[in-house]
Formats: structure tokens, sequence, C-alpha cells
């Protein structure tokens, strides 16, 4: 295809372009090989620590109040709104849209009951 490619510059404009001019450059365009990385090749490997010095300046971007890091589950939490936001590869993923809703423990215990 390429060949073809180039003998149609070469017959239509009567010109090669400047990119074309050597056999070599040719020969090496149609000659590469993509290496493509397999599945297989990559491992579990232990994601990067959030860097908890960043909760200085991170701040919800529905409420835009302040977030708590909660290491066990490697996300950021908004305790006002309940929702949590992941942090993947030592990144806080903070679209609203990927964001879990968390649900707060509430004790029916203390709760006063109606007799």
């Amino acid at each position: 295809m390429f060949g073809s490619v180039v003998g149609r510059l070469v017959t239509e404009t009567g010109r090669v372009p400047r990119c074309m001019r050597t056999a070599a450059l040719t020969q090496r365009l149609t000659a590469v090989s993509v290496s493509a990385r397999s599945f297989a090749d990559v491992k579990d490997e232990v994601q990067p620590p959030f860097d908890s010095s960043l909760l200085r300046f991170l701040v919800c971007p529905l409420s835009k109040k302040p977030l708590r890091y909660e290491a066990k589950t490697n996300e950021l939490i908004n305790e006002e709104l309940g929702i949590a936001y992941p942090i993947i590869d030592g990144v806080p993923n903070m679209i609203p849209q990927e964001a879990r809703l968390i649900t707060k423990d509430t004790d029916t215990s203390t709760t006063p009951t109606q007799g």
C-alpha cells in the first residue's frame, strides 16, 4: 500500500516529497514493527501511597469542604455529603460521578422510642 501511494505521488505530481527522497527511509518506514505490552507482563504492584500533605489543598468539588483521608479504603471522604472519592495510583479521582456513596453508621439503641 505504501509503495502505491509513493508511486502515485511521483506520477501525479512529478516530484517526490522531501521526506521520501531516500530509499532507505522508505524501507525503514515499512519495516517498523510496533511492540505492544501484553497484560501478562503486568504484575500486581502495590499502589503508591497517597501524599497526605495534599489534604491542605484538596476540597470536595461539590461542597468545597475539606476532605478526610481514609487509609483503610484508600479514599478521600466528605463526611458532610457522605461521598468517598477513590485514590488510584496515588492520584485522587475527584470526579463526582466516580465517587462512591457511603452510609453513615447509625446506632438504633441511642434513638428514643415512642411509647
